[in-house]
């Protein structure tokens, strides 16, 4: 028999139920997306915060490694060659006041705002991108972008990428401290936003 677990560490897509609400078919970006994300299962293995000098435009650190934010970031180049490091990096040069101060910086900084989640949390809010969250997190639509405050305080984003066929418990996508993962996220969690973010042909 094979086991969630064990197509998990394959990076095959697990059998889903569309979320609660949600049409029958997911855009077809979506499915572009989810997969793109799912092919990071078993390439990205661990986690590293490290502060790194990258190359730019399209920068990357080794894809053996990452934060949750570098999961969203690959799974758009992949899909759609939308760069989350020049988007966000040429809107903060230009509105850097607009932007979180959390880390005492007086100006942009190519090689990491794009990793860092208020940073995102406010590009997508800047382009109209917010959506309403719903009220529980079985409710979350798939392809949707969730960010969170673990333990009431530690930023994390994930993309919800729908609900087990097996269990209906709602899984996501995301590198919480093991590599990327599809998997529910159990830990306790509050201020979650949610963010729906097509590609330009969508």
């Amino acid at each position: 028999m094979i086991t969630r677990r064990a197509l998990l560490a394959t990076g095959l897509a697990l059998p889903l139920l569309p979320s609660a609400g949600f049409a029958d078919t997911a855009p077809d970006w979506t499915g572009k997306l989810l997969r793109a994300a799912r092919a990071q299962i078993g390439v990205t293995t661990g986690y590293d915060p490290a502060y790194v000098t990258l190359d730019y435009p399209g920068g990357d650190i080794p894809r053996q490694t990452g934060v949750c934010t570098d999961v969203i970031i690959r799974a758009y180049r992949d899909a759609f060659d939308m760069d989350l490091q020049e988007l966000v990096h040429m809107d903060m040069k230009a509105n850097f006041p607009s932007y979180p101060r959390t880390w005492g910086l007086t100006r942009a900084d190519r090689n990491i705002d794009h990793r860092r989640v208020p940073n995102l949390e406010r590009y997508f809010e800047r382009q109209g991108l917010k959506r309403e969250a719903p009220g529980r997190r079985e409710d979350w639509q798939a392809g949707d972008l969730v960010t969170m405050r673990l333990g009431g305080r530690l930023p994390h984003i994930a993309i919800f990428s729908g609900h087990d066929l097996l269990t209906e418990r709602a899984l996501y996508i995301h590198n919480i401290g093991g590599g990327t993962r599809e998997e529910e996220i159990r830990t306790d969690y509050d201020s979650p936003m949610r963010f729906r973010f097509p590609p330009p042909e969508a």
